[in-house]
């Protein structure tokens, strides 16, 4: 991978807002220099290594030579018998015996500066602004105030309409033909593959009970976002409030 940062576009970016039809409503400009300016990707390699890290759990074990079950007498005389020289039965040459240099227990948290982590959470936001995966939705609350899965579902649904994910181009092998029947059953496999971040201002209770039955759905409150996250998903979803907080910057969070 290479270090070299990928500089920003000369221009603002523009953003769409969608409500909760998948109509769109309007659009936001955004700066790149809000989210940094450029995005360095070995740094955004080396945060989201170390968010990878700091999930294992360590408690892998093996037995060594001196734990296996087994005598530790000589198996047979060292001359006269013919056969080659051997050790105890616990060796790891043979079944049963003990593992060399196996791993042990052991703590793989580490931590990068807190500058440099906070900076490759904006660049990772800043990916997803360039490269079109991001959106803003104007309302996201659900009526009645009541957990409604599915009707948080059909605002994915309008929204990946909206954002035609329902047309993307349908990967094929060299040669390959596909009837159209073929093509609309792929794009739809396409469709369901997607996987969405929802990022809002607050805690949502509400919202997160609508969301966390839905394959492929993480909602969660913007000020909480890392770049293991955000580079996950495939898209990110933000209230108007999450985006305005974003902007501000993590001091302001």
């Amino acid at each position: 991978m290479s270090t070299a940062e990928t500089p920003a576009s000369s221009g603002p970016l523009t953003l769409n807002v969608y409500n909760r039809q998948g109509e769109t409503v309007g659009t936001v400009q955004v700066d790149p220099a809000e989210f940094g300016g450029a995005i360095n990707r070995q740094l955004l390699h080396d945060v989201v290594v170390m968010y990878l890290a700091n999930q294992r759990a360590g408690t892998h074990s093996t037995l060594r030579r001196g734990e296996v079950a087994g005598s530790t007498k000589k198996l047979f005389r060292q001359k006269g018998t013919g056969n080659a020289r051997v050790g105890n039965r616990r060796t790891n040459k043979r079944k049963g015996g003990g593992t060399t240099k196996g791993p042990k227990p052991r703590d793989y948290e580490y931590h990068l500066p807190k500058k440099a982590v906070r900076a490759a959470t904006r660049m990772a936001i800043l990916s997803k602004l360039q490269d079109n995966e991001a959106v803003i939705i104007d309302d996201l609350a659900v009526p009645g105030g009541q957990p409604k899965t599915k009707e948080f579902a059909a605002v994915l649904k309008a929204l990946a309409k909206g954002m035609k994910l329902d047309q993307l181009p349908v990967p094929k092998k060299p040669g390959e033909e596909l009837t159209p029947e073929q093509e609309a059953g792929r794009r739809k496999q396409l469709a369901r593959r997607i996987t969405w971040l929802i990022g809002t201002a607050d805690y949502d209770t509400t919202l997160y009970r609508s969301a966390r039955n839905i394959q492929g759905v993480e909602l969660m409150p913007a000020s909480q976002f890392n770049a293991y996250v955000v580079l996950r998903q495939k898209r990110l979803v933000l209230t108007r409030a999450a985006f305005e907080a974003l902007r501000k910057g993590p001091a302001q969070q």
